[in-house]
């Protein structure tokens, strides 16, 4: 099983015709993705990659059934991008871009309340469920179909904790990357709910870091729950003193004032197993 995309997902890329989406898009179809066309305004009506192309997502959803979307548009497009998603009604919408403008997140997160289109990213390799669908940059080879989810806050160390699952002999339900920056779409609660929904899913990684609230609220909520999968969880960034300065738009709120340490520990208490090295999951996993 998997949450939010699966081999029968339906996927329209946005910006389909540029550099960087030719390349991933033509892996993900090369994977068994159904990316089935994509929108790039004034060519619409052209063919790409053997898809067809289109000037507008509710074009695309019209003549090709998509439900979901992988956008590699730039930081100062995507507001744009996010809005024809959500008008379309499609059911989920990836951001592969980093650095979007404060403003504009403010804006695509009002655009969401209440919406049917759930949004990963910004700043995000994307969301995989290995051996059926990939949307996003992630490597596809170091994924297995299995039964641990995977949601991570830190791009690069999401594959560490992937080929820690394998180390541990399991393969990976779905696996997201949330997204590196202050606002993103979904969070670590509502991918947690959705892991729990799945009867398939056994157990949880989950990967948070220094900047922002997200691991406190994630905490909340597992603590909160009366039925509970195992949630082994890593925060990175142990290695820097307290007070420095991160580079995370996120650590604007906290001030450097929440401290790795307090996350584990936040962690700890709602009843999740916390490991100090992220190449120590695979010994928690092999313990469940």
């Amino acid at each position: 099983m998997s949450i939010l995309v699966n081999k029968e997902t339906r996927v329209v890329c946005q910006g389909i015709t540029g550099t960087q989406a030719t390349f991933h898009i033509r892996r993900s179809l090369d994977y068994g993705t159904k990316v089935v066309s994509g929108v790039t305004p004034g060519k619409g009506g052209e063919m790409h990659l053997g898809l067809p192309v289109f000037n507008t997502v509710r074009e695309a959803v019209a003549e090709t059934g998509a439900n979901a979307s992988v956008m590699y548009v730039p930081a100062p497009f995507v507001k744009s991008a996010v809005k024809e998603a959500v008008e379309a009604e499609l059911d989920l919408a990836v951001c592969i871009a980093d650095s979007v403008p404060l403003k504009d997140m403010l804006e695509i997160k009002s655009m969401l309340k209440g919406a049917k289109t759930r949004l990963i990213g910004p700043n995000t390799p994307g969301i995989i469920t290995p051996g059926e669908a990939r949307l996003g940059i992630f490597p596809e080879n170091i994924h297995t179909p299995g039964k641990i989810g995977v949601v991570s806050r830190s791009s690069t160390l999401t594959y560490e904790a992937v080929l820690e699952t394998t180390r541990a002999g399991e393969g990976q339900s779905t696996v997201i990357g949330l997204g590196d920056d202050m606002l993103i779409g979904m969070d670590f609660v509502e991918v947690l709910e959705r892991f729990h929904a799945d009867k398939n899913t056994k157990a949880i990684v989950l990967i948070g870091q220094l900047g922002g609230t997200f691991e406190e609220v994630a905490a909340a909520y597992y603590k909160g729950l009366k039925k509970k999968k195992p949630v082994i969880a890593f925060v990175a960034g142990n290695a820097i003193p307290f007070g420095h300065k991160m580079g995370y738009a996120g650590d604007v709120i906290t001030r450097g004032h929440i401290s790795t340490q307090d996350k584990k520990d936040t962690f700890a208490e709602a009843g999740m197993i916390v490991v100090d090295n992220i190449n120590d999951i695979h010994l928690r996993l092999s313990e469940l």
